[in-house]
């Protein structure tokens, strides 16, 4: 046994407010959910997040970026994956209440990978 810790590649599509949290935390957690936000999804495929990125934050909230972390594959096994549509349309449910365990378990910082703003 190599003792390697095996993880997982993580999307997470988000606008100007959360960005910033996630900023201020030093790119090393995600704030915790508003109360009507009762889940933490971050997605499978940097595709899906784009689309999410483009089509949803940008029109909400003037702005929409993607972001990429890494998460220790072992503790994400207790999330089954969610088909929010079709079978490239892959996200993890993670309970508000689970967020700060989870922000323990990622790997390194959270990255910036990609900005939209609206087309003028």
């Amino acid at each position: 046994m190599s003792g390697r810790l095996s993880v997982t590649t993580l999307w997470r599509p988000t606008g100007p407010e959360e960005l910033a949290l996630v900023r201020e935390s030093g790119w090393r957690a995600w704030p915790p959910r508003l109360p009507d936000q009762p889940i933490f999804y971050p997605v499978l495929t940097e595709d899906y997040a784009v689309r999410i990125a483009r089509e949803w934050n940008v029109p909400h909230s003037g702005s929409g970026y993607v972001t990429r972390f890494f998460v220790d594959s072992a503790f994400l096994a207790r999330y089954p994956v969610q088909l929010a549509g079709g079978r490239d349309i892959r996200e993890l449910w993670v309970p508000a209440e689970d967020l700060p365990e989870f922000n323990a378990h990622i790997i390194g910082t959270i990255e910036l990978v990609h900005s939209f703003e609206p087309v003028r």
